[in-house]
């Protein structure tokens, strides 16, 4: 059984330790590279650390996920600390706001409020996020608000989701089935006009809809196209073991034989 390591001695000098040392890269006499940092070039590192965690999660044994989380964690720290050499705000700030943003949205734990189920917890968040800035705001603010830069079957989620939120959304995965095969109807008769332009339009309005079929099968469509890569890119290297292990380099196959192979491994996972 591993040790708890959340006690307030522990926690609380782990974390000093690592700000302090955000703090002693960022000052006199640190490392020239993170002197010159900003918020622009960090964020990149951001984002890449948080893929790095999902991928620990989903692939990775806990002591790379451990370490993934590290990482992350040193990014959110080198920009708290970017924040507060301008006078933004510090760390604690950070700490202190998501803590009372958690406590708040979680009315049924900290406060009177009564919920049945999961669903009426996510309704209750929806309804609290809309009213925090002292105003309610309209379903299509808070599609407005879901970040541009969001990958774009995750983006295609969330938007479906808070429009079903107000009641638009299709009554089940059947009715959303039905929407699939015309689109991708549609998308035939462009091609068919040789309309490239219609048919990539029409190419996105299935993948939107795609992405809304996985939501009412109660996953999220970026989780399943990035499973579908991982299964590609296993596929294609038993793929090419299979030719390699027939004497043939797969820059030499002919298309036929990298079929034959594929399907070879395929009929092998099944």
């Amino acid at each position: 059984m591993p040790k708890r390591d959340m006690t307030d001695d522990r926690l609380g000098s782990a974390l000093r330790g690592l700000v302090d040392l955000v703090a002693r890269l960022r000052g006199p006499g640190g490392c020239p590279w993170d002197a010159k940092q900003t918020d622009d070039t960090i964020k990149v590192y951001l984002l890449e650390e948080a893929y790095e965690v999902l991928e620990a999660v989903e692939t990775g044994s806990p002591q790379e996920v451990c370490s993934e989380l590290g990482d992350l964690l040193f990014q959110i720290l080198f920009l708290a600390r970017l924040a507060e050499e301008r006078g933004d705000f510090g760390f604690s700030d950070v700490i202190e706001k998501i803590t009372r943003k958690m406590i708040r949205r979680h009315p049924h734990v900290f406060g009177n409020a009564e919920v049945k189920n999961a669903e009426e917890v996510a309704s209750n968040w929806a309804r609290i996020k809309q009213t925090e800035n002292g105003k309610s705001q309209g379903v299509c603010a808070s599609l407005q608000n879901i970040p541009s830069t969001s990958p774009a079957l995750l983006r295609a989620h969330r938007m479906g989701e808070r429009a079903a939120k107000a009641g638009f959304d299709w009554a089940d995965a059947d009715k959303v089935w039905t929407k699939v095969e015309e689109e991708a109807e549609e998308i035939k008769a462009a091609m068919a006009k040789n309309d490239r332009k219609a048919a990539l339009l029409e190419i996105g309005d299935l993948l939107f809809t795609l992405a809304n079929l996985s939501r009412h099968l109660g996953e999220n469509a970026e989780n399943v196209l990035r499973n579908a890569n991982n299964k590609f890119l296993k596929r294609f290297q038993k793929m090419e073991k299979e030719l390699m292990d027939a004497g043939m380099p797969l820059e030499e196959a002919s298309l036929d034989q990298m079929n034959a192979a594929w399907e070879t491994v395929k009929e092998c996972e099944s």
